[in-house]
């Protein structure tokens, strides 16, 4: 059968995070099968447990926020789109600080931790949730609509278009897609950027956001062009990164994905407003397993090799 995943040791780092500024300590440990993503605060009197899923997201500014009560872990997408590039079902995740440390402003930070920590099957069919009606969400209208659908797919498949009107992202390719089946999450996504404009970072700080944003964690960007001088590492890395947040908001649904995902101009808000609708609709997924990679050939990533 196709297995789930975890990771073979525990690994550590630090970082800072994106919005708070503050110094945070991560730790990757192994889970048991069937355990799911968890996040664990581990900073405040007792341990609280923040379940890695898209009905425990309680703020989508800039971020995706998973809340228990009071406490908080932010900007849980660029670790939840490495782990959903890798394939990894189950983990425990602990943090001393309310923010996932932003590292580089990509995943591939993430993706270089777990495979430093190693990928190892465990004994439990991995379980897959395959849309079988397709279900799409909206906000605006007209010239200004942003809107996320998810359609029946044999595999795992997401097309997004992008439009900022600003001469240095409409200089590059303002739409991509990539297959999961076909396209190396590891080569073509994970190491694309967060991005920002440079006037809009006082308002942002202003608000308690983007404390921690850098020329070292960001593309950032003034009226005219971008300010790093390294430049892009993708001709399209503007939108690709909006696919790489989006397949990590997906993965809050709990399970790799069978479907395939469109959408224009969408942020965190709409990809789990899409999320928790497909999930209140009983009759538009189901969860299955495969017996063999062969028969999953269409929904296995090629990167979801051991490491």
């Amino acid at each position: 059968m196709l297995r789930q995943r975890t990771i073979k040791n525990l690994v550590k780092t630090t970082g800072v995070g994106m919005h708070s500024g503050r110094r945070v300590e991560i730790t990757l440990r192994p889970a048991q099968a069937n355990t799911g993503i968890i996040f664990h605060r581990v900073d405040t009197p007792e341990v609280v447990d923040l379940p890695a899923l898209a009905d425990k997201v309680g703020d989508t500014r800039m971020a995706s926020v998973l809340q228990n009560g009071n406490v908080r872990v932010s900007t849980v997408e660029h670790l939840m789109s490495a782990l959903a590039g890798l394939g990894i079902d189950n983990i425990h995740v602990d943090l001393n600080a309310e923010e996932v440390p932003i590292m580089d402003g990509s995943a591939g930070t993430f993706v270089y931790l777990l495979r430093s920590a190693g990928i190892e099957e465990q004994d439990a069919p991995k379980r897959f949730l395959r849309v079988l009606k397709t279900i799409e969400v909206q906000d605006g209208e007209g010239e200004n609509a942003k809107w996320a659908r998810l359609e029946p797919y044999a595999g795992f498949s997401l097309a997004f278009s992008i439009n900022f009107h600003h001469p240095a992202i409409d200089s590059t390719a303002s739409f991509a897609e990539v297959d999961f089946a076909r396209d190396s999450y590891t080569r073509e996504i994970a190491r694309a950027r967060t991005f920002g404009f440079a006037q809009e970072v006082e308002a942002m700080r202003a608000h308690g956001l983007a404390r921690g944003g850098s020329l070292d964690n960001a593309i950032v960007m003034d009226e005219f062009r971008i300010l790093n001088s390294d430049g892009l590492r993708y001709d399209d890395e503007f939108v690709k990164h909006k696919i790489l947040d989006a397949i990590g908001d997906l993965y809050l649904i709990g399970h790799p994905l069978l479907a395939r995902y469109v959408a224009c101009k969408s942020g965190h808000a709409l990809n789990n407003k899409l999320a928790r609708t497909l999930l209140s609709q009983p009759d538009a997924y189901e969860i299955i397993t495969y017996d063999s990679a062969a028969a999953a050939a269409d929904a296995v990533s090629q990167d979801w090799r051991l490491a």
